[in-house]
């Protein structure tokens, strides 16, 4: 059977990290002892180059500002190191592959949110993926200011958090636009809800979405 990429998206605050390590272990229990690999990863930072470039874009003490083209093209390198050495080795072998960001996250962040040519990201995302593309997205749908509110009780704000309100919100407004664009891929989540709530819902999508896919599962 062939490995299915699940890539989780949204702006800042949305739950992300907390509900794929739920889903994970969720998936692992449906799915029982036969069971494909199932993982975790991330972008930036999901291989050992990644988490050196992960430093770099989400520093905020840096000595000089990263220019906006110097960063797509950041991005772009760790998604083509990622790609070539992680994801597609292991969904050629059948794995299961949850992921915080991919694609849609740089076009909604450096498209959207820093105003680069979205033609030109749409050619990048090609180059650095090789035509790979998630199998499913969950869009994690959240109030931006709510989003910021819970990054700061979390402590010091990555560089990307520090953007100014404006940024992010453009940045929602792509995902808004991205998620009416593509169709059945990307599937809206409701952030706002209880974290119970939320894995409840990935939980009654991933299981009609595995089931067409050919999975058994547990219930």
């Amino acid at each position: 059977m062939d490995g299915k990429l699940i890539v989780f998206e949204g702006i800042e605050g949305g739950g992300k990290t907390t509900q794929i390590q739920q889903t994970c272990d969720w998936l692992r229990d449906q799915l029982g002892s036969s069971a494909p690999a199932i993982l975790t990863t991330k972008e930036p930072g999901g291989t050992a180059l990644g988490r050196s470039l992960r430093k770099i874009l989400l520093d905020s003490r840096l000595e000089e500002p990263i220019a906006s083209q110097a960063e797509l093209l950041l991005f772009a390198a760790d998604r083509a190191q990622h790609v070539e050495t992680f994801l597609k080795p292991h969904l050629e072998q059948g794995a299961i592959i949850l992921c915080d960001r991919f694609t849609d996250s740089t076009i909604a962040y450096q498209g959207y949110g820093r105003g680069l040519d979205q033609d030109l990201i749409v050619q990048l995302n090609q180059i650095a993926t090789g035509g790979l593309q998630s199998d499913l997205t969950l869009w994690f749908d959240l109030e931006v200011e709510k989003g910021l509110a819970r990054t700061q009780t979390r402590g010091e704000m990555d560089r990307m958090e520090q953007a100014d309100l404006a940024f992010h919100q453009r940045v929602n407004q792509g995902f808004c636009e991205l998620a009416s664009q593509a169709g059945d891929r990307i599937i809206r989540i409701d952030a706002h809800l209880s974290l119970e709530q939320v894995s409840e819902k990935i939980q009654r999508v991933l299981s009609k979405h595995l089931k067409q896919w050919g999975f058994l599962l547990k219930s």
